[in-house]
């Protein structure tokens, strides 16, 4: 039986992204030994039940996969986002010398963050699946359609047939997630960088929030110093500037990994 991960734990951002890239790349490596062991069987004799059933526990390790993002998706809006947007709105809270409570319009803020949230991940996912699919049905319609037909050429069927699978693993490679603009992208990068991005908006969400919900409109923007605004190239530089809340929650990071916060600033409170 594989290893089960334990429920997540909210926690340190930097830790749960770790723990979530980690649980992915699993998954998927899971599912890149199923592509391996499709191959072998191909490769050896592509006609048999066998082969059948090895296809058919890829396609099974390709749910596996989408069934693991669902969870932890589903665990990190429902556990690490909460406590990072309050982790925000606290701290803005005692900047402001004043308390945070789950009132509802946080709890609305909440829902929106989780699922803009939750709908990234999957939509990130899907680019995986659909490289795994792509396999799937090359594999299939090279069992149903060539392979019987290798025969007929120059070379000896076993040949035929070990070169034809050699060309499935070349063609359908699982090392990285090919994106449509040719991005290639590790399971373990794009889950972590996500999940970065995801923890930093949710604490950013939670200081703006309870900023605005105090009648100020000025915050102060902590970030690296060669930081842009809208992104790390660019010119106008983020750190130690104020900007109002709404230009914050428009640009509350400019960059997968940004480490950009904010403080309020009631002494430059607008009228």
């Amino acid at each position: 039986m594989p290893y089960e991960w334990p429920p997540l734990v909210p926690g340190d951002p930097d830790e749960v992204a770790r723990r979530v890239a980690a649980v992915l790349e699993e998954a998927w490596q899971r599912l890149a030994d199923k592509q391996r062991a499709v191959i072998a069987r191909f490769a050896d004799n592509p006609r048999t039940p066998h082969t059948l059933v090895t296809l058919e526990e890829f396609k099974q390790a390709i749910r596996a996969f989408r069934r693991r993002v669902d969870q932890e998706a589903q665990q990190f809006v429902q556990r690490q986002l909460p406590h990072l947007y309050e982790e925000g709105g606290r701290a803005a809270a005692e900047a402001l010398g004043v308390t945070f409570t789950w009132t509802t319009f946080h709890r609305d803020a909440l829902q929106l963050l989780a699922s803009d949230s939750y709908a990234d991940f999957l939509r990130r996912s899907q680019e995986a699946e659909r490289m795994a699919n792509q396999f799937y049905r090359a594999a299939r319609e090279a069992a149903r359609r060539e392979v019987p037909l290798l025969a007929a050429g120059n070379k000896t069927a076993k040949q035929a047939v070990k070169n034809l699978a050699y060309r499935l693993a070349a063609s359908h490679k699982l090392t990285h997630v090919i994106y449509r603009n040719g991005a290639r992208v590790p399971v373990r990068a794009w889950a972590e960088a996500a999940t970065l991005t995801k923890s930093a908006v949710a604490y950013n969400a939670g200081t703006l929030n309870r900023t605005r919900q105090a009648g100020f409109s000025v915050v102060e923007v902590f970030d690296g110093f060669d930081c842009g605004w809208t992104s790390h190239q660019d010119p106008d530089k983020a750190a130690r500037t104020l900007r109002t809340v709404e230009e914050a929650a428009e640009w509350p990071i400019s960059h997968p990994r940004c480490r950009r916060a904010f403080g309020p600033r009631p002494d430059w409170a607008l009228a």
